[in-house]
């Protein structure tokens, strides 16, 4: 496992399983959140990741905590097997694609707020789900997962312009997986016309490593082809496509295998996307992929496409999510359900 991550006394660096304290480096590295490294830009991030390979210091048993204060938080689906998998679902007779899914990276914005780090427990929530007649208050019954990548803004961009692909890795310092856990039955009745809310919003969880870009360089690999060719302002960033293998267990039995490569939509598009309005990124904004699903059975990254909608978690159940790019491993994501309160 390699990447930064922040415990009760500074920053920590963990590579090959070592747990390195970087607190006694100053400055950055003893800071409580990673947002001060963030902020140095691509120049600082490569120095930092030497800094830290390079110090030798003692095995840390610092309580893990979120490793950097999240500014903003936005989740896309930029999946095509998950897309269309879920129309299929949800629209049998009708195209599983809307119209607009191939010209940009569909997007909602979530909740800061509520994005915790790995080994939190998530409460069921409650909320209003459809009934026989008038809808219900009720504890969600049809509770999921979300296998997904984040990537983590470290520069920030100036109002009214644009963060087109090619400039990426100028503004983002790197990634954490993502469960986005969902609510499917309070999500099914809210949804239409604004999209996801109380269905969503209740947790997101990360990863408590943030793994910089610049070790990942090594796993860039060709994003899938597309058709039709995106419109000009998103065009570029065909060659982050990352090969990363990832993996679900529930309850310690591995119920999917899946890889990042398979993303339709890149994660420059996706920035590009977010910010083609003029809409400015902060240090520490989140933007994760949506759910990442392969084609092949056994590789969906969501339990409503593994089991077509017939099984969701139960309460006690532990889900633990992982990552790997060759020898890089990504920090896991784990939580255990909890009975509604």
């Amino acid at each position: 496992m390699t990447g930064f991550g922040a415990g009760t006394g500074g920053l920590l660096w963990r590579e090959s399983g070592d747990t390195v304290d970087l607190s006694g480096l100053g400055d950055v590295f003893a800071q409580p959140t990673l947002n001060p490294l963030l902020a140095l830009g691509p120049a600082g991030w490569r120095q930092a990741v030497d800094a830290a390979r390079a110090h030798d210091g003692p095995r840390s048993d610092a309580q893990l905590r979120l490793p950097f204060e999240v500014a903003d938080y936005v989740d896309f689906y930029s999946s095509l097997e998950h897309a269309t998998n879920l129309g299929r679902l949800f629209r049998p007779t009708q195209d599983p694609l809307l119209p607009n899914w191939r010209w940009l990276p569909i997007g909602y914005h979530g909740r800061a707020g509520t994005v915790v780090v790995s080994g939190t427990d998530v409460v069921r929530p409650k909320g209003q789900l459809k009934g026989e007649g008038d809808p219900v208050y009720a504890a969600s019954r049809r509770l999921d997962i979300e296998l997904e990548l984040g990537f983590v803004v470290g520069v920030p961009s100036e109002p009214g312009e644009p963060v087109p692909p090619e400039r990426f890795a100028e503004h983002v310092f790197g990634v954490v997986l993502v469960n986005d856990w969902s609510a499917r039955d309070i999500q099914a009745w809210e949804y239409q016309p604004l999209g996801p809310f109380l269905g969503k919003s209740f947790q997101t969880s990360i990863s408590a490593w943030v793994t910089p870009l610049v070790l990942l360089e090594g796993a860039r690999v060709a994003a899938p082809p597309q058709e039709p060719p995106p419109l000009p302002h998103l065009q570029g960033g065909s060659d982050w496509g990352l090969d990363i293998a990832l993996e679900v267990e529930l309850n310690g039995e591995v119920v999917s295998r899946g890889n990042s490569r398979s993303l339709y939509w890149t994660m420059p598009q996706q920035l590009a996307h977010a910010t083609s309005n003029g809409g400015t990124i902060r240090t520490g904004d989140l933007m994760a992929t949506g759910t990442i699903s392969g084609a092949e059975p056994g590789s969906e990254g969501s339990l409503i496409e593994l089991w077509r909608n017939a099984r969701f978690l139960e309460d006690g159940d532990e889900v633990v999510l992982r990552g790997r790019a060759g020898a890089i491993e990504l920090g896991d994501v784990r939580g255990r359900v909890l009975p509604a309160r």
